[in-house]
């Protein structure tokens, strides 16, 4: 009876080697197909795909000239209406920052050859 269990054992972590195997590559292939490289994140996949997707049509839908702050608008409405408000969003070809995000809610990613940074805040009344 042990052999058996372990066994069974032993094909359920290959199974799972495999499906998460599988989930990465097309995890990856969905990068490739957005022009998305993923920098820093603490957000989960979800809400990382929804913003690709966001920032990916918001660009496609542009002239030819980047407009930063439209991007930047278009992400933090996106991610106020959907995740509840304290959404900020950075967008440039070259900033710095220093934030201090929600557990959860960073992600700094580029698109083409601009650089996105989408962090949630926590929402605490001032003088406390």
């Amino acid at each position: 009876m042990e052999g058996a269990e372990e066994e069974l054992e032993r094909r359920s972590r290959f199974l799972s080697s495999l499906i998460q195997k599988k989930k990465a590559v097309e995890q990856q292939e969905q990068h490739e197909e957005l022009n998305v490289r993923v920098r820093a994140a603490d957000m989960p996949v979800a809400l990382q795909h929804r913003a690709f997707r966001c920032a990916r049509d918001t660009l496609d839908s542009m002239p030819k000239k980047l407009d930063s702050k439209r991007l930047a608008l278009s992400l933090k409405k996106e991610f106020d209406t959907s995740y509840g408000p304290a959404w900020h969003c950075i967008v440039g070809t070259s900033f710095g920052s220093y934030v201090t995000h929600s557990l959860g809610g960073f992600l700094y990613f580029s698109i083409d050859k601009v650089y996105i940074l989408l962090f949630k805040t926590a929402v605490e009344p001032l003088g406390h």
